[in-house]
């Protein structure tokens, strides 16, 4: 179970309840001031990188192999939208766990992505074989 959607909320509640009980109703005031604050700076967020990711094809990246390279398992499905600035294509059914999703670049490498829950758990670089011969001395 995530337990962020549950002690994100909690928390706020709690901090409103102490603002209260310390500083009366200015202090009620000031914490909500606080956290719209912080909701509309998350929410900003995510509109720019959505506005980013709008302008380019749904699935490409422009390189793979350094996408590869930056991802860590842990990191949100935003991140990796806003690091590679475009949309994964989708090759999970739709509103399914896990999501897949493949980033791939102009060499015709990708980078495959499996995300539960909205966090990255593992990815893998696919780089087509080479058919040329090494050069002679």
């Amino acid at each position: 179970m995530n337990f962020q959607k549950i002690l994100v909320p909690l928390a706020g509640v709690a901090i409103v309840v102490l603002a209260y009980r310390t500083y009366d109703w200015a202090g009620v005031a000031a914490v909500a001031t606080g956290l719209v604050m912080w909701v509309l700076l998350h929410f900003t967020r995510m509109m720019q990188v959505l506005k980013r990711a709008a302008n380019r094809p749904i699935g490409y990246v422009d390189s793979a192999v350094m996408l590869n390279a930056k991802l860590k398992p842990g990191m949100t499905l935003m991140h990796v939208v806003a690091m590679t600035r475009a949309l994964g294509q989708l090759l999970s059914p739709k509103d399914t766990q896990p999501e897949i999703f493949r980033w791939g670049d102009a060499g015709e490498s990708h980078v495959t992505c499996t995300f539960v829950g909205g966090k990255l758990t593992h990815h893998e670089l696919f780089r087509p074989a080479q058919d040329a011969a090494p050069p002679a001395p």
